[in-house]
């Protein structure tokens, strides 16, 4: 008697619960949208409650950087059977263009490993200068002179990795310069996998003669990734004055506002001191022109 009366009281303040919610429009909305019967509702409660959490997050997200969500670049969303709930992580747009992106790069490698000079395309005037930067560069390493790299951004498909590769290229075969490349989001992602190699790695990130960071704002930023990574490794360049290379979409002001945000808080003096950094080992560069990509 005592076990149905406390599945009784249960139940009834599940349906309390249930009904309260009911009075919140999103929610409403959500039970509504996929025909959620009271009973299901009510022994799913704490459940759609973190959807619609989790979907209003969405709504006034503007990157991965600023995802609030349990699973970074996902929503959890209800799919409904005939008689139970199953609830399952969906990659947000944000995921799914990094992943678009991922897949995008893995496809342009054999590309890139095969970029050179005479390749380039030097019709296109808003060009030049950077060209120019470029041979001069490659002019001038001898791997004694203390050579800014590059902060190389602009917009969307306008060559600006391209353009790096054939410059390494160039310095690799012709004066066996070796040189690293890293796609930004997807080497904090390897990092974290091979935990036992994180040592080794950065050192050998920060030590290698030439390094591109390529797409660097791309990614989700976190405390570890900024401080403990990127910042190691830029320190460890400087100090070294190793030049070191780097592509992003974002301009250098929009790069520090992106690195000040991570999930738990907004720190803007971590955030100056990687963008000194960069400034001491880069010249800045913008490249707006054609997308290449098309």
């Amino acid at each position: 008697m005592e076990k149905l009366k406390t599945f009784e009281i249960n139940n009834n303040t599940l349906l309390k619960d249930y009904k309260e919610n009911l009075k919140n429009p999103d929610f409403q909305n959500l039970v509504t949208k996929l025909k959620i019967n009271e009973y299901l509702g009510s022994l799913n409660n704490s459940s759609l409650e973190d959807c619609v959490k989790s979907l209003n997050n969405c709504k006034n997200c503007h990157g991965l950087y600023e995802c609030q969500n349990k699973v970074i670049g996902h929503y959890l969303y209800p799919e409904k059977a005939s008689n139970y709930i199953d609830f399952v992580y969906i990659p947000c747009q944000y995921e799914q263009q990094e992943e678009k992106l991922l897949e995008t790069k893995k496809t342009a490698s054999k590309e890139l490993e095969m970029a050179s000079f005479k390749d380039i395309n030097v019709t296109d005037k808003k060009r030049v200068t950077l060209i120019k930067w470029l041979k001069d560069f490659y002019d001038a390493y001898d791997g004694i002179k203390d050579l800014k790299g590059l902060y190389l951004h602009g917009t969307f498909g306008s060559g600006k990795t391209y353009l790096i590769y054939a410059l390494l290229n160039e310095l690799k075969n012709k004066k066996k310069v070796n040189y690293i490349a890293l796609y930004f989001p997807e080497i904090l992602r390897t990092l974290k996998d091979d935990w036992d190699l994180f040592g080794e790695n950065i050192t050998k990130y920060s030590t290698v003669p030439i390094l591109l960071i390529d797409d660097i704002g791309a990614e989700t930023v976190s405390e570890w990734g900024r401080d403990e990574v990127l910042g190691t490794i830029l320190q460890n360049r400087m100090n070294d004055h190793l030049p070191t290379f780097f592509t992003s979409n974002l301009t250098i002001e929009e790069l520090e506002t992106h690195l000040s945000q991570t999930k738990s808080n907004i720190d803007k003096v971590k955030a100056r001191r990687i963008i000194e950094r960069i400034k001491q080992l880069t010249t800045d560069m913008e490249i707006i022109t054609t997308n290449y990509r098309k």
